[in-house]
């Protein structure tokens, strides 16, 4: 099925300011510019820049034309990466403080995904961090891992190492997939009080259950995210 001319002109134009090749207060090529361009009619450029519009990435100016509207840094946490190389590629500064050290623990009642019979027998390694970009904290996260063959995880600095890469380097054991639910919620005391904010301000809350080149073995995070300062973001290749 193809994708209407509008859209496609809609995702170039978005792409080009969320990368940045339009900046800030920039302005859009015409409408008689992009007709030409593109080959396509002006009901048509018209119809892709409402939808900018729309997404608050632009807006019109008379007498001037589409202007790119201020924009908030983007972090590509919807991203199956991890944190520190999704956000660390992007030059931001980051960091973790470890609110709870790994511990190995029964998994919580009602958890929320399916949990298997091995699973359960085994019981878990628990953590809690806060991640940081710019000194902003962005996202509060709790992550259960089984405790399968992974003798001496709790002696490695998870506040300095990343956790996938530990698991890569010292057990062979690599992300491969991600399953994830993504929910609006209001935050309560806890989680605004960690996340810098007013108890009751909109977040994200994320379900994730993450497959691994080990059958069957499976991690576990709930993450509560901030928007404030970035807006969260990803890119799928086809």
């Amino acid at each position: 099925m193809s994708i209407p001319h509008y859209k496609q002109l809609h995702q170039l134009l978005k792409q080009q300011i969320l990368t940045g090749t339009f900046q800030e207060g920039a302005l859009l090529p015409s409408e008689n510019e992009l007709c030409a361009t593109h080959h396509i009619t002006r009901a048509t450029v018209r119809q892709a820049l409402d939808e900018l519009v729309k997404e608050k990435l632009i807006y019109k100016h008379r007498g001037k034309g589409s202007v790119v509207s201020q924009q908030r840094k983007s972090l590509g946490l919807l991203s199956f990466k991890g944190f520190s190389e999704v956000v660390g590629a992007s030059h931001t500064s980051v960091k973790t403080e470890i609110l709870h050290k790994p511990t190995i623990q029964l998994w919580p009642e009602d958890f929320f995904y399916p949990l298997s019979e091995q699973e359960i027998e085994v019981g878990c390694i628990y953590l809690e961090r806060l991640r940081l970009a710019d000194n902003h904290p962005v996202m509060l996260e709790y992550t259960y891992i089984p405790t399968s063959d992974l003798s001496g995880f709790l002696e490695y600095n998870l506040g300095k190492d990343s956790l996938f890469e530990t698991l890569h380097v010292h057990y062979n054991l690599d992300i491969i997939n991600v399953e994830q639910d993504i929910r609006a919620i209001v935050a309560d005391k806890n989680t605004a009080d960690q996340l810098g904010l007013m108890t009751g301000a909109p977040i994200l809350h994320i379900y994730r259950r993450y497959g691994t080149n080990r059958a069957d073995f499976y991690i576990y995070s709930s993450l509560y995210c901030n928007t404030t300062h970035y807006a969260l973001s990803n890119s799928f290749d086809s």
